[in-house]
């Protein structure tokens, strides 16, 4: 599993830039110049870097309300996100879908969801769709833990199994669907409901990306060559609130501190990187340097840009067939 150096740099700065963007976004939010609210990813960085780093350029993603953090590992352009998040025309969905809708099937991601779980059965469509022509493309569902609790999600876990479909549904649980914590909602184990369906599980540590690149390596490679679905089992903490709004007076002042303490998947990937000598900490440091003018970039582009004519507004509502 070992990555060059190349590789292990680029795998530092996408978690760096989805990290930077979020605590950018939330920045930004408090402007008012961005509409609506967002659901931040900062904190599991590395479920959305090791998954999607083990991914080709023809495989789809589908994402979840907390969807920036898998666009950006997706390869989608964070210019384009950025504008999208202002509502501005030149955002990846012409300004008009905004944090949960960020989408671009260019890249293969599906899109963000509103729904819970809704990104499930529309990853099972395309991963069919892989399928039936036989193009060896895989598909990946990220879902939250309270995803697990809706009947759709069963329903795809079966479909997947019965179809044989080419897919792996990423599970990262942190702890809350919104403010309720998991223990007191949900019964059993998300693995052994999984393996219900005889879908193969694995449980892994989301602060460890080089755990979740070798997990997700696991899955797509059974998904890619025939043999099926497979369920990621990712423990991730959550930094923000639920959303941009949220209080999070539901956890303690000290249960938050020690959560940025104790789980940074970027402390822990500098930590791995200066035990084995891989990466120098100028290097990283260069990094994040580049990535924060890259940011600072983003949003002074977003601000610049148009907003949607008048005339946008009934466009790209009703798909055209030939």
């Amino acid at each position: 599993m070992q990555l060059s150096h190349d590789e292990l740099l680029k795998v530092y700065r996408t978690m760096r830039t989805i990290r930077r963007f979020e605590e950018r976004v939330m920045d930004e939010m408090g402007t008012g110049d961005i509409p609506g609210s967002t659901h931040l990813y900062a904190g599991q960085e590395a479920s959305a870097v090791g998954v999607c780093f083990q991914l080709q350029d023809g495989d789809y993603i589908s994402s979840t309300h907390r969807g920036h953090g898998h666009s950006i590992a997706k390869g989608v352009d964070i210019d384009g996100m950025m504008a999208e998040l202002f509502g501005r025309a030149s955002g990846t969905c012409g300004g008009k879908g905004g944090s949960q809708h960020i989408a671009d099937l260019r890249k293969g991601m599906l899109g963000a969801n509103g729904i819970v779980a809704a990104g499930a059965p529309i990853t099972c469509g395309a991963a069919l769709s892989m399928k039936l022509l036989g193009s060896r493309q895989v598909a990946v569902a990220f879902a939250g833990d309270g995803a697990m609790n809706e009947g759709v999600m069963s329903e795809s876990f079966n479909l997947a199994k019965i179809w044989n479909l080419p897919i792996v549904f990423v599970i990262e649980d942190n702890g809350f669907g919104e403010a309720t914590a998991n223990a007191l909602v949900s019964a059993g184990s998300f693995t052994r409901r999984a393996e219900s369906y005889d879908i193969p599980s694995i449980e892994v540590d989301g602060t460890d990306v080089f755990a979740v690149y070798g997990a997700a390596g696991e899955a797509i490679e059974r998904a890619r060559a025939g043999g099926g679905p497979t369920m990621l089992h990712v423990h991730v903490p959550r930094y923000y609130g639920h959303y941009s709004g949220d209080p999070d007076t539901y956890r303690t002042p000290e249960e938050k501190k020690a959560m940025r303490q104790e789980r940074d998947c970027l402390v822990n990937f500098r930590r791995r990187m200066n035990e084995v000598s891989l990466l120098e900490e100028a290097e990283l440091d260069a990094v994040d340097t580049e990535v924060e003018a890259a940011i600072d970039q983003a949003v002074s582009a977003a601000r610049a840009a148009p907003f949607p004519p008048l005339s946008a507004l009934t466009s790209d509502v009703y798909v055209k067939y030939l």
